[in-house]
Protein backbone atom coordinates (compact mmCIF):
# COMPACT_ATOMS: atom_id res chain seq x y z
CA UNK A 1 0.00 0.00 0.00
CA UNK A 2 3.28 2.26 0.43
CA UNK A 3 4.49 1.78 -2.40
CA UNK A 4 1.23 2.06 -4.50
CA UNK A 5 0.51 5.27 -2.83
CA UNK A 6 3.88 6.79 -3.31
CA UNK A 7 4.24 5.87 -6.77
CA UNK A 8 0.39 7.68 -7.45
CA UNK A 9 1.24 10.51 -4.81
CA UNK A 10 4.15 11.20 -7.77
CA UNK A 11 2.03 11.66 -11.16
CA UNK A 12 1.58 14.34 -12.82
CA UNK A 13 -2.04 14.73 -12.53
CA UNK A 14 -1.22 15.13 -8.68
CA UNK A 15 1.13 18.34 -9.42
CA UNK A 16 -1.66 19.47 -11.87
CA UNK A 17 -4.03 19.11 -9.03
CA UNK A 18 -1.88 20.97 -6.81
CA UNK A 19 -1.36 23.44 -8.97
CA UNK A 20 -5.25 23.83 -9.68
CA UNK A 21 -5.10 24.84 -5.30
CA UNK A 22 -7.23 21.51 -4.59
CA UNK A 23 -6.60 21.10 -0.35
CA UNK A 24 -4.29 17.68 0.39
CA UNK A 25 -7.65 16.05 1.96
CA UNK A 26 -9.62 16.77 -1.93
CA UNK A 27 -6.12 15.49 -3.25
CA UNK A 28 -6.18 12.28 -1.10
CA UNK A 29 -9.61 11.49 -1.51
CA UNK A 30 -10.27 12.07 -4.93
CA UNK A 31 -6.99 11.13 -6.81
CA UNK A 32 -4.66 9.33 -4.56
CA UNK A 33 -6.75 6.74 -2.50
CA UNK A 34 -9.31 5.79 -5.81
CA UNK A 35 -5.49 4.94 -7.80
CA UNK A 36 -4.05 3.16 -5.13
CA UNK A 37 -6.52 1.16 -4.08
CA UNK A 38 -7.70 -1.16 -6.43
CA UNK A 39 -4.39 -2.20 -7.45
CA UNK A 40 -3.79 -3.14 -3.77
CA UNK A 41 -7.61 -4.96 -3.85
CA UNK A 42 -6.55 -6.78 -7.02
CA UNK A 43 -2.88 -7.96 -5.49
CA UNK A 44 -5.22 -8.90 -2.25
CA UNK A 45 -7.44 -11.59 -4.43
CA UNK A 46 -4.56 -12.66 -6.26
CA UNK A 47 -2.73 -13.38 -2.62
CA UNK A 48 -5.64 -15.14 -1.56
CA UNK A 49 -5.57 -17.29 -4.22
CA UNK A 50 -2.03 -18.33 -3.51
CA UNK A 51 -2.40 -18.14 0.21
CA UNK A 52 -4.89 -21.48 -0.30
CA UNK A 53 -2.79 -22.66 -2.77
CA UNK A 54 -0.29 -22.69 0.09
CA UNK A 55 -2.44 -23.78 2.78
CA UNK A 56 -3.19 -26.86 0.65
CA UNK A 57 0.47 -27.80 -0.47
CA UNK A 58 1.34 -27.67 3.14
CA UNK A 59 -0.98 -29.96 4.87
CA UNK A 60 -0.83 -32.43 2.11
CA UNK A 61 3.14 -32.99 3.18
CA UNK A 62 1.86 -33.13 6.49
CA UNK A 63 3.44 -29.90 7.74
CA UNK A 64 0.16 -27.85 8.35
CA UNK A 65 -3.00 -28.35 10.17
CA UNK A 66 -3.52 -31.82 11.69
CA UNK A 67 -5.34 -34.46 11.52
CA UNK A 68 -8.21 -33.83 13.66
CA UNK A 69 -9.29 -30.27 11.42
CA UNK A 70 -10.75 -30.47 8.12
CA UNK A 71 -8.32 -28.97 5.04
CA UNK A 72 -8.23 -29.19 1.64
CA UNK A 73 -4.69 -30.19 1.71
CA UNK A 74 -5.11 -32.42 4.24
CA UNK A 75 -8.06 -34.32 2.44
CA UNK A 76 -6.58 -34.86 -0.72
CA UNK A 77 -3.56 -36.38 1.21
CA UNK A 78 -5.33 -38.63 3.05
CA UNK A 79 -7.45 -39.41 -0.28
CA UNK A 80 -4.49 -40.30 -1.71
CA UNK A 81 -3.31 -43.00 -0.14
CA UNK A 82 -6.78 -44.78 -1.05
CA UNK A 83 -6.64 -43.50 -4.95
CA UNK A 84 -6.69 -47.26 -6.54
CA UNK A 85 -9.88 -47.56 -5.60
CA UNK A 86 -11.66 -44.58 -4.18
CA UNK A 87 -10.34 -41.63 -6.38
CA UNK A 88 -13.44 -39.36 -5.11
CA UNK A 89 -11.81 -38.85 -1.77
CA UNK A 90 -8.95 -37.22 -3.03
CA UNK A 91 -10.30 -35.93 -6.69
CA UNK A 92 -13.36 -33.57 -4.70
CA UNK A 93 -11.35 -31.28 -2.32
CA UNK A 94 -8.58 -31.23 -5.18
CA UNK A 95 -11.42 -29.77 -7.31
CA UNK A 96 -12.68 -27.47 -4.59
CA UNK A 97 -9.30 -26.08 -4.38
CA UNK A 98 -9.11 -25.65 -7.94
CA UNK A 99 -12.27 -23.67 -8.44
CA UNK A 100 -11.30 -21.39 -5.50
CA UNK A 101 -7.97 -20.40 -6.69
CA UNK A 102 -9.40 -19.96 -10.46
CA UNK A 103 -12.66 -18.06 -9.26
CA UNK A 104 -10.26 -15.67 -6.66
CA UNK A 105 -8.16 -15.36 -10.00
CA UNK A 106 -10.75 -14.60 -12.65
CA UNK A 107 -12.27 -12.10 -9.51
CA UNK A 108 -9.20 -10.57 -9.17
CA UNK A 109 -9.26 -9.85 -13.06
CA UNK A 110 -12.48 -8.52 -13.22
CA UNK A 111 -11.55 -6.11 -10.85
CA UNK A 112 -8.61 -4.84 -12.08
CA UNK A 113 -10.54 -4.55 -15.71
CA UNK A 114 -13.38 -2.65 -14.10
CA UNK A 115 -11.13 -0.27 -12.31
CA UNK A 116 -8.71 0.11 -15.05
CA UNK A 117 -10.25 3.11 -17.54
CA UNK A 118 -8.68 2.12 -20.55
CA UNK A 119 -9.90 -1.50 -20.42
CA UNK A 120 -13.11 -0.85 -19.54
CA UNK A 121 -13.62 1.41 -22.02
CA UNK A 122 -12.33 -0.69 -24.69
CA UNK A 123 -15.22 -3.46 -23.15
CA UNK A 124 -17.56 -1.01 -22.96
CA UNK A 125 -17.18 -0.49 -27.23
CA UNK A 126 -16.55 -4.25 -27.69
CA UNK A 127 -20.01 -4.27 -26.10
CA UNK A 128 -21.73 -1.36 -27.69
CA UNK A 129 -22.14 0.56 -24.22
CA UNK A 130 -21.38 4.08 -24.96
CA UNK A 131 -20.44 6.55 -22.39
Amino acid sequence: VYVQTNTVKNMPYIDSAKIAGLSSFKIMTKHVIPNALTPTLVQAALDTGSAILEAAGLSFIGVGVKPPTPEWGLLVSEGWQSINYAWWIAFFPGLAILITVVGFNLFSDALRESADPRIRRTILMRLGIKQ
